[in-house]
């Protein structure tokens, strides 16, 4: 299955926090836990643990099934940005969790470029309906 996203945001926490504490990097320079909270972490690993129990419990794996799994995390994924005042996914961080998106429905034995075509877009479009962020 796909890396989530959060795996390499923690570490991005965590090294900037190594940094700090041997003295490599100055406290006032620091920015990865600010751009990252815990609070943000924990409600985006809950959202996509939904979205893999989702995938692994599609059973005729229609298009339709597919897109309403696509809707739940995308809609769960606003609330979680709504959560940080609209800014928890920057640029950087819509583009993993896109490519998460994408990776894990691949995981889980779909043609995400098949799929995206039966609906007009293309594998990077399929969240564009529902994102906000």
């Amino acid at each position: 299955m796909a890396v989530r996203p959060t795996a390499f945001w923690r570490e991005s926490v965590a090294e900037e926090a190594r940094l700090i504490a041997s003295g490599e990097r100055d406290p006032a320079d620091a920015y990865a836990a600010e751009l990252f909270p815990e609070s943000m972490l924990l409600g985006t690993d809950e959202v996509l643990s939904r979205f893999e129990t989702d995938l692994a419990g599609l059973s005729a794996r229609s298009d339709e099934e597919v897109l309403a799994v696509i809707e739940r995390v995308v809609l769960a994924l606003n609330h979680v940005n709504e959560q940080h005042g609209e800014s928890a996914y920057e640029t950087e961080e819509r583009e993993r969790l896109c490519a998460y998106i994408e990776e894990s429905i691949a995981g889980a034995g779909l043609d995400v470029d098949a799929f995206a075509a039966r609906h007009g877009l293309t594998r990077h479009e399929i969240t564009d309906k529902w994102r906000d962020w």
